[in-house]
């Protein structure tokens, strides 16, 4: 005989129905519908709606959450269930449901949470996930129906639209997906409403971008008259309604180092898709970090490369990826052809642009490492203003086709490297390619000829950080000029840019530009280059300059020369003087310094005469500089404090740098080192703000001296160390061979005589090789050195060890002081 339970569980199954059961079993356990939910993990609109039986047919889970926060026996449990069942058995016809995804998600946690916080506590009623072809929309949008569909007590219903061809379609897809019966009805929006009504669900669009007006418009009507709906739309295009949460979908982080390789959210989703294609490149880490980064971290990017591991190696396939993105299609066959490849991908949303933005959208694509509202508006066919590159930006940005960052008060704008191939592909098609680079280079020959008058001044960090930023166009600029034999724009855009060149240690590249710019201008006819004899006189200037930077003294002073001249014969004072003091620099390295003081006094009159302070000052510092690399240093003192002061006044930056640097060194060499550090670490920290790499060199390189005078060797080796690798970068070997024998000072303290004998023999090469002497201020403390060398070591060890470090090149000095018990001379460390 069944129980008074089982049998009163029968009755309310036939009468009150799941709801009513429910509540019943509720009132009875002496709970709100607020202590229900916190018991079942549930929310009180889910309580709500199954007792009111606005929700039907609750899911197992759902079932099994209430029955254990209610403490039911198993016939009530039963009971529960079965009403449950029977709902079930005449509920409205069930909704479509988002499909399984067919591999697991990798990463996305962060993602994950934020937009589930937006759609799961109704912050937002109408999110739309967007950003490109290929970045993981959908997948992402599976999960996130998924995360939060027990918010919505009457379900989650997806709407795919990706095979919607006809905008007529959408509202049937849309009502067929809510279990409507179609009928033929001209309201058919209005009756998808009534259908729901007041339920509290979700409604996923998925694919929205080729039928986004018409979407919009459903959307639009939906939530005006379904108060607890919510919708979730995954789009390359934004719907563009009041209230629209919009969530750009990122790629997958990236790893900025070696100890974030197995971390990295692209590194494990390549990983794992070539491991399902037979290929385990989890030994080759860094290959795989080289093909994610080219591939800016895109998913389906990375699945189509990984797709081609079945018959290449992971080098081959990074090596590919750096010419072109063509290889990466292949797809599943069941994909819908934007799936299959990347140029499919993107074909699919530049098949929904207008004539006017997919011509705008090729243009773009001359611009390299992004591009600014005014480069824009400069580039674009028929000379558009700014509003009309805005709104054409403003629309291609709503299309997920172009990427906008924000810093530093500028929005700057960005093709993924794949978008912009195929742009550019466009853009030759169309045989536009050559007009919209020579506007290009116009664009930043005029941007290199403005920023000079910028990078001495208060003005400085500014616009070096700016022509950093555009370092990749300025490139871009430069090589069409070279490649087109384009002699004007080459010599006014290198002519432009080779301060920037020198402030921020590109002396090698500078120096090649130009080179190859005064080449094309001795070629070119000379009515051509009539009104550029300033910005020939200019390039030969940087010419020198660069080239005496690298120690290449002879080509420096045939350039110097050329320049000086062609200065007078402009009868321009201020050329000639800033020549002169190049000269001079010269003159200082190779030791002649009675010659190097009569240049820069000849600088500094000419300056004098002009008024120019900022000159007088850069006449003291070098003048003091020379002091105390003569070793006069009162006189070195005086002349560095006038230039710091003057400095100051006028704001330059890498002016102060250099004579804090000056008196530094005079304090370190005078025996006053607490004074000298204070002095040196301010030079450090400006040189570092201002991205000026000589100046971060010294700094570290004079800090070092310091820290070997007190015996802090450890210090001591790692700010030469890091001086040197600076100074090898710019090519400087002048100081390099300074810092080498710093180092075999401190070699020396640690009693590592033979490592000592050879770093002394391989700055003695060095010297050798540019013909630049030591200078008098450091020749004490070289001689020091070798004298205890000398004294420590074997007359045979010590010809080997100076022999070994005279015969090997800079690049082939150990890089880093070696670890103690290490070969002296037979082995060095990672190379320089």
């Amino acid at each position: 005989m069944p129980s008074d339970g089982s049998r009163r569980g029968s009755d309310d199954v036939q009468g009150a129905g799941f709801g009513g059961l429910l509540r019943r079993h509720r009132r009875e356990a002496g709970l709100s519908q607020e202590k229900l939910a916190e018991l079942a993990g549930l929310s009180v609109d889910a309580i709500a709606a199954l007792e009111r039986g606005r929700r039907r047919a609750p899911r197992a889970h759902t079932l099994r959450l209430l029955a254990d926060a209610l403490r039911l026996g198993d016939p009530d449990r039963a009971a529960l269930t079965a009403a449950a069942r029977q709902e079930a058995d005449t509920a409205r016809p069930p909704l479509r449901q988002p499909p399984a995804p067919i591999s697991e998600m990798i990463g996305r946690t962060t993602e994950l949470t934020a937009t589930s916080r937006l759609l799961g506590q109704r912050i937002t009623r109408l999110l739309t996930l967007t950003g490109p072809g290929g970045v993981g929309k959908t997948r992402l949008t599976l999960a996130l129906a998924g995360q939060v569909a027990d918010s919505f007590p009457d379900g989650v219903c997806w709407v795919p639209l990706a095979a919607v061809t006809d905008s007529a379609a959408v509202a049937p897809t849309v009502a067929t997906s809510i279990g409507m019966h179609l009928l033929e009805s001209t309201r058919l929006v209005e009756e998808i409403a009534d259908q729901i009504g007041r339920s509290t669900m979700l409604m996923v669009f998925d694919n929205c971008s080729h039928q986004v007006t018409t979407v919009s418009s459903i959307c639009a009507a939906l939530l005006e008259h379904c108060p607890n709906l919510s919708i979730l739309a995954s789009s390359r295009e934004l719907l563009r309604l009041p209230g629209e949460s919009v969530y750009v979908v990122p790629a997958l982080s990236l790893p900025h180092d070696e100890d974030q390789l197995a971390s990295s959210e692209a590194v494990r989703l390549f990983v794992e898709r070539a491991t399902a294609r037979g290929y385990d490149p989890a030994g080759q880490l860094d290959q795989v970090a080289r093909v994610v980064r080219r591939l800016e971290g895109m998913p389906l990017a990375i699945e189509l490369a990984a797709a081609r591991m079945n018959v290449m190696t992971i080098e081959e396939l990074a090596s590919e990826l750096e010419t072109s993105f063509s290889i990466l299609a292949g797809g599943p066959p069941t994909a819908s052809p934007r799936q299959q490849s990347m140029y499919g991908a993107i074909e699919w949303s530049h098949a929904l642009l207008t004539r006017t933005e997919r011509e705008a959208f090729a243009q773009l694509s001359v611009f390299a490492g992004g591009w600014t509202l005014g480069a824009a508006a400069a580039v674009m066919p028929g000379g558009a203003t700014r509003v009309e590159a805005l709104d054409i930006i403003g629309r291609l940005a709503d299309k997920s086709l172009i990427r906008v960052v924000r810093r530093g008060g500028v929005a700057r704008y960005y093709m993924l490297g794949v978008i912009r191939e195929f742009a550019a592909d466009q853009l030759r098609a169309s045989g536009e390619t050559d007009a919209a680079a020579a506007r290009h280079a116009r664009y930043y020959v005029e941007l290199a000829e403005e920023s000079e008058s910028h990078l001495r001044g208060p003005d400085q960090g500014q616009w070096l950080e700016r022509l950093e930023g555009e370092l990749s166009n300025l490139r871009a600029a430069m090589a069409w000029a070279l490649r087109t034999g384009a002699a004007t724009e080459a010599l006014r855009l290198a002519a432009g840019l080779w301060l920037f060149c020198y402030l921020r240690g590109h002396y090698a590249e500078g120096s090649q530009w130009l080179e190859r710019a005064l080449q094309l201008a001795d070629s070119a006819p000379p009515e051509e280059l009539a009104d550029l004899s300033t910005v020939c006189a200019k390039a030969n200037l940087g010419a020198g300059t660069l080239a005496f930077l690298q120690c290449e003294y002879d080509a420096a002073t045939t350039r110097l020369q050329t320049a000086l001249r062609q200065y007078k014969e402009l009868d321009d004072p201020a050329g000639t003087a800033l020549v002169l003091q190049r000269l001079g620099g010269v003159a200082r390295e190779r030791g002649d310094y009675e010659a190097a003081e009569d240049l820069h006094c000849e600088s500094f009159d000419l300056y004098e005469s002009l008024g120019d302070r900022g000159g007088m000052a850069w006449a003291h510092n070098h003048l003091g500089f020379v002091a105390w690399l003569r070793g006069d240093l009162e006189i070195g003192a005086r002349r560095c404090r006038r230039a710091r002061d003057s400095f100051r006044v006028v704001g330059d930056g890498e002016g102060l740098a250099w004579s804090l640097i000056s008196l530094g060194a005079i304090a370190q060499y005078g025996g006053e080192l607490v004074e000298a550090e204070d002095l040196l670490q301010e030079s450090l920290a400006l040189s570092q703000r201002l991205g000026y790499r000589e100046g971060v060199a010294w700094s570290m390189n004079q800090l070092g001296v310091i820290e070997r005078r007190r015996g802090l060797t450890e210090r001591a080796v790692h700010l030469l160390d890091e001086s040197l690798a600076e100074h090898r970068d710019l090519g400087d070997r002048w100081r390099s061979a300074s810092v080498l024998e710093e180092l075999a000072a401190v070699a020396q303290q640690r009693e590592r005589s033979e490592y000592a004998a050879f770093l002394l023999g391989a700055a003695d090469g060095v010297r050798e090789v540019i013909g630049a002497p030591v200078p008098v201020i450091e020749k004490a403390d070289r001689e020091a050195t070798r004298a205890a060398v000398e004294a420590s070591l074997e007359r045979r060890a010590f010809r080997a060890a100076w022999s070994a470090g005279r015969a090997a090149p800079l690049a082939a000095v150990a890089d880093g002081y070696p670890p103690p018990g290490a070969p002296s001379t037979a082995r060095t460390r990672d190379p320089l």
